[in-house]
C-alpha cells in the first residue's frame, strides 16, 4: 500500500510540485502519495497548487506547541513527512511522534552553512561569502535540533566566480526539484520495508 504523504510548505511551493508530480508520474507502482499540503500562512502558493491537482489543503497555527499540527496529520492518517520551504521549526511532539518520518531539504553540503536562520538567500549569500568552490542540497531527517538529523542523500553543485546569490539559487533549486522526490521515495521504500520486517 502506498504511503500517505504530507508536505508542509511556506512559500511557492516548487518543490511540493516537484514532489507531487513525481509520484503521479511513476510508471512502475507507486510507492507514496500526497494526500495532504498543509501551510502555517492561508495565502501560501503551495496550497493553491495543490488544491488545482485535488489534494486535501490546509492551514494550521505554528505558533501552539505543536497539537493542531499533530492533530492534522493523525486525523490524515500521514506516514511520512515531508518539509519543502517549510520556515518553521517543528514542534518536540511531532518530532517525537514521526520520529524518523520527517524529511526536510536544505540548499547547501551540511553540515556546512546550516543551523538556526539559516535558510533561502542567506545560505547561497554565506556560501559565495566564503569562497566555496561548490554547495549542494541535502536531504535529510529532522530531529530536535536545526539541520542536524541523519542524511539521506546528498548532490553536489558548482560554484561559478560570477554567482550572485540568485543565479546559485536557481541552479540549487532545479537540482532540488531531482534530488528531493527521489530521496522521499527512498525514505518511503525504506520504511515500508521496516514495517514488513519480522521483529
Amino acid at each position: 500500500m502506498a504511503s500517505r504523504l504530507a508536505v508542509l510548505a511556506s512559500g511557492r511551493g516548487s518543490n511540493s510540485q516537484a514532489i507531487i508530480d513525481h509520484f503521479d508520474n511513476l510508471a512502475r507502482e507507486r510507492v507514496a502519495k500526497v494526500v495532504l499540503v498543509a501551510s502555517n500562512r492561508a495565502d501560501s502558493p503551495a496550497l493553491i497548487r495543490a488544491a488545482t491537482a485535488s489534494i486535501d489543503i490546509a492551514h494550521f497555527n505554528a505558533n501552539d506547541d505543536g497539537s493542531e499540527l499533530l492533530a492534522l496529520l493523525q486525523k490524515s492518517r500521514i506516514d511520512l513527512v515531508v518539509l519543502a520551504g517549510y520556515l518553521k521549526r517543528i514542534p518536540p511532539k511531532v518530532i517525537s511522534e514521526y520520529a524518523g518520518r520527517i524529511v526536510n531539504i536544505h540548499p547547501a553540503l551540511l553540515p556546512a552553512f546550516g543551523g538556526d536562520g539559516m535558510y533561502g538567500a542567506r545560505v547561497h549569500e554565506a556560501v559565495i561569502a566564503s569562497g566555496a568552490e561548490e554547495t549542494g542540497v541535502t536531504v535529510h531527517l529532522v530531529d530536535d535540533d536545526y539541520d542536524q538529523g541523519p542524511i539521506v542523500a546528498q548532490w553536489r553543485v558548482r560554484v561559478d566566480k560570477s554567482d550572485t546569490a540568485e543565479s546559485l539559487a536557481a541552479r540549487v533549486l532545479n537540482v532540488e526539484h531531482v534530488v528531493y522526490p527521489r530521496a522521499v521515495e527512498m525514505v518511503a521504500i525504506l520504511q515500508q520495508l521496516e514495517s514488513k520486517s519480522p521483529v
